[in-house]
């Protein structure tokens, strides 16, 4: 057992049992250390510094009243000459964004919130050259402008750019390997979005 000596301080009463110090003599008399005061004095020191330190996971909190979301055709400005570009990413957005349930999806008429999305800039560019100078992989580079609306306000919430990119093997198979490396940054640019819209619930 520990005796509780009055007007001690606590930190000459904790510091000495969590070194795993011997006894200790406190305002004349003698504290004694036992396995179970070193279990209590730990759970004391822990408990005073969950009260005294609060941490937070979360970002900012999220737009008030945004329970729903719409997401119009994407448009495609970026003039790469891939005509469903717009569309394939529209359908793969508005189903990670269903499949997540954080929003719940939504027609304009009835939602809350909306992304408003623009693919200004799909770039193809080799990545790996062999030493023969020949290019074995490439990457396709998609850039979207995306603007976060609150359809009940009005009001522009946040306006971000993002930047995304897929690689394929540029050694055989012309443009069906082409397609494979948008697709990938496609995925991974959604994810993007996707992320950044549901961070702060």
């Amino acid at each position: 057992m520990v005796k509780y000596i009055k007007r001690t301080n606590i930190k000459e009463l904790i510091i000495p049992f969590w070194r795993g110090e011997g006894p200790r003599v406190l305002g004349g008399k003698k504290c004694v250390r036992s396995d179970l005061s070193v279990v209590y004095f730990s759970f004391l020191l822990l408990s005073i510094i969950s009260f005294s330190c609060t941490y937070s996971f979360k970002g900012a909190n999220p737009p008030e009243g945004i329970k729903t979301i719409f997401i119009p055709t994407i448009r495609d400005e970026s003039g790469f000459g891939l005509p469903t570009l717009g569309e394939d990413m529209t359908q793969l957005l508005k189903q990670k964004f269903i499949n997540d349930n954080t929003l719940e999806y939504a027609e304009k008429t009835k939602a809350d919130g909306m992304l408003d999305c623009i693919i200004k800039s799909v770039t193809d560019e080799a990545l790996v050259v062999t030493g023969g100078e020949q290019v074995s992989k490439r990457k396709v580079t998609i850039n979207v402008s995306v603007d976060f609306t609150n359809l009940k306000k009005q009001k522009s919430i946040w306006k971000r750019d993002f930047s995304n990119w897929g690689e394929y093997d540029s050694s055989s198979g012309g443009f069906s390997k082409r397609d494979e490396g948008v697709k990938s940054a496609i995925d991974k640019i959604t994810d993007d979005i996707l992320i950044e819209v549901i961070s702060n619930w």
